[in-house]
């Protein structure tokens, strides 16, 4: 796996050095000398990771990291600040700027090249996310990436699985005054918490007595509902190669014993923040996904999905030999309600009808309001007389009793309806069975309305 890497640095040997180790690596490589130049590039999607120097004349790295992430243009994109700098306060310094790791020079060409391999993969996911949400903007939704931004990555719910008692108390008492800690001591039981929990972190020992470490890690990357919940190891100074092993599985990331409390705290704020922008842009593409296939008014299904969705329940009716039907459903003389008591009072009426139509059909039944005042039905495994059983049912139950409509709800309107239903025979297509739906429904109103006709 590839990636066009940014490499950020204000010494030419350095920028050298970095670029041929990446490009025997068959990475892409851009430079730059500086952080502004950085910044321009970044905000041009000219790359997909950012190597950055923190000891840089004018802007250093962490000023420049600040800048990459605090900006909507730049913000998902990873920064590991390679430097000379090795002190524990200077690591937490990177982190809390922004970065997703701080690795001291010299760095090992396995370990850079690993955690870079799995900075893209993640990378790759939240573009993914991202493109889907801008595609959304675009289509009138509302914008997810500010809100997803604006999280600071406390109140974190952090899954800690570790059988030492000493290690794991030491990690609870780092995370516990900002985070809402659970602590596990058996790998079993802790990936059916995580399956259960509604967790933004889950801390493994790399050093569990008698289970192996790596493979709940793989296992928590190969279940559906965990797949996405980030992953921290804690590890032995000396357990590298284990380490990568667990970068390549899927880990997030991971902190060396002895553990220092600040960087813990850092590194996990760090995954909470960056699972909690990629749960804002999921929760908003579900709800851009329902709005796109949802009545605004009435809350049922909209023609675009019935017209998705029709042929394929022709197509699991005609394999299985099962029947199915179809309601085309009208409003009668709702004109006359909106010039009577206004359009308010007619959507308080659509919402009503909308309600009952849906409480008198079956969960598994597609329902939608196909424009106006007209409204279908689809029924699989539901025959030509079963189904004017059920029309009858709709129909009763609309005209039942008088809708309140207007602002106020004041108005009482007695509303009927007129049906026409039409049953598959395995050789119509959706639109000559919607043809024939729509040709009872008039013939229903011919009759003198509130009422249910059959197609032939």
């Amino acid at each position: 796996m590839t990636a066009r890497v940014l490499v950020v640095d204000d010494v030419p040997s350095n920028l050298r050095l970095l670029e041929a180790r990446l490009t025997a690596e068959y990475f892409d490589v851009v430079t730059a000398t500086s952080g502004p130049e950085a910044l321009d590039l970044c905000v041009r999607a000219q790359c997909d990771i950012v190597l950055l120097d923190v000891v840089m004349p004018g802007m250093d790295g962490f000023e420049t990291c600040r800048r990459l992430k605090a900006d909507p243009r730049s913000h998902h994109i990873p920064v590991v600040m390679v430097t000379a700098l090795d002190q524990p306060a200077d690591r937490v310094r990177g982190l809390e700027a922004g970065a997703d790791d701080f690795l001291a020079k010299p760095v090992a060409d396995v370990a850079l090249f690993a955690r870079l391999r799995s900075l893209t993969r993640l990378k790759m996911m939240s573009d993914e996310l991202r493109l889907r949400a801008r595609a959304a903007r675009e289509a009138g939704a509302s914008d997810a990436l500010a809100s997803a931004m604006a999280d600071d990555g406390y109140g974190g719910r952090i899954l800690i699985v570790d059988d030492r008692d000493g290690d794991m108390d030491g990690a609870a008492a780092a995370l516990s005054a900002r985070h809402e800690v659970t602590l596990e001591r058996c790998p079993h039981e802790a990936l059916f918490r995580a399956a259960d929990g509604a967790f933004d972190l889950m801390i493994v020992a790399l050093e569990l007595q008698g289970s192996d470490a790596l493979r709940l890690c793989a296992q928590t990357r190969s279940l559906e509902r965990t797949r996405a919940l980030p992953i921290l190891l804690i590890a032995d100074a000396d357990a590298t190669p284990r380490v990568l092993r667990g970068l390549d599985v899927g880990v997030n990331d991971y902190v060396t014993r002895p553990m220092d409390p600040n960087e813990l705290r850092a590194r996990a704020r760090t995954q909470v923040r960056r699972k909690r922008y990629a749960d804002h842009l999921r929760a908003d593409l579900r709800t851009t996904a329902e709005q796109a296939i949802t009545d605004d008014l009435t809350g049922l299904h909209n023609r675009r999905h019935f017209d998705a969705r029709l042929p394929g329940l022709l197509d699991a009716a005609a394999k299985r030999r099962e029947p199915l039907s179809v309601l085309m459903i009208d409003i009668d003389f709702f004109k006359a309600i909106n010039d009577r008591h206004g359009h308010d009072a007619g959507d308080a009426v659509l919402r009503e009808f909308a309600r009952r139509l849906k409480a008198s059909l079956r969960g598994g039944d597609l329902v939608c309001r196909l424009g106006g005042e007209e409204f279908v039905a689809a029924m699989p495994d539901t025959d030509g007389e079963v189904a004017k059983l059920v029309a009858e049912r709709v129909r009763a139950r609309i005209a039942s009793a008088p809708m309140r409509a207007g602002r106020n709800g004041v108005i009482e309107a007695e509303v009927t309806a007129s049906i026409g239903v039409a049953c598959f025979d395995g050789g119509d297509d959706a639109a000559a069975l919607l043809k024939r739906a729509d040709a009872a429904l008039y013939e229903a109103k011919r009759l003198g309305r509130n009422r249910v006709a059959a197609a032939a």
